[in-house]
C-alpha cells in the first residue's frame, strides 16, 4: 500500500510581493547544491520578498546576505547566490520543485494530471 502525506495549501495572498505590470517576482535558485525556498520551508515569504528581489536585480550579494541574516535569523543561505527572478502573471498557481538543490518552477496549468 502506498501512503502519501498531504501538504497544506500555502496561502500566499497575504505575503508581500513585488508586482510590475501585472506580474509577480518569484525567486528561484537554479544552481545545484542548495535550494532557496525549498530548503527554507519555515520561511515561505522568501519566495517573494520584494527587498530580496531588488538585491538580486542589482546583484548586491553582500547586502542581500546581511539583509537575510537580519530579517530571517538562522535561515540557510546556501542557494542565495544562484537566485534568479521569474515573473509570473498575478494569480498564477505554481510549485517549486527541487532536485539536488536546483529549483525549478512548475506552473499548475502545465502539469498533466492522471486520474486513477
Amino acid at each position: 500500500m502506498v501512503m502519501y502525506k498531504l501538504k497544506p495549501i500555502l496561502n500566499t495572498n497575504l505575503m508581500n510581493k513585488l508586482i510590475r505590470d501585472g506580474e509577480v517576482a518569484v525567486l528561484v535558485s537554479l544552481g545545484f547544491g542548495a535550494g532557496w525556498s525549498s530548503w527554507n520551508l519555515d520561511h515561505p515569504e522568501i519566495l517573494f520578498d520584494p527587498a530580496i528581489v531588488e538585491f538580486v536585480e542589482q546583484a548586491k550579494w553582500e547586502e542581500l546576505e546581511m539583509y537575510v541574516k537580519l530579517k530571517y535569523p538562522g535561515i540557510y543561505i546556501g542557494g542565495m547566490r544562484d537566485l534568479e527572478i521569474e515573473w509570473l502573471p498575478e494569480g498564477t498557481e505554481f510549485i517549486i520543485k527541487e532536485y539536488d538543490g536546483s529549483e525549478t518552477l512548475e506552473i499548475k496549468q502545465d502539469i498533466i494530471w492522471h486520474k486513477a
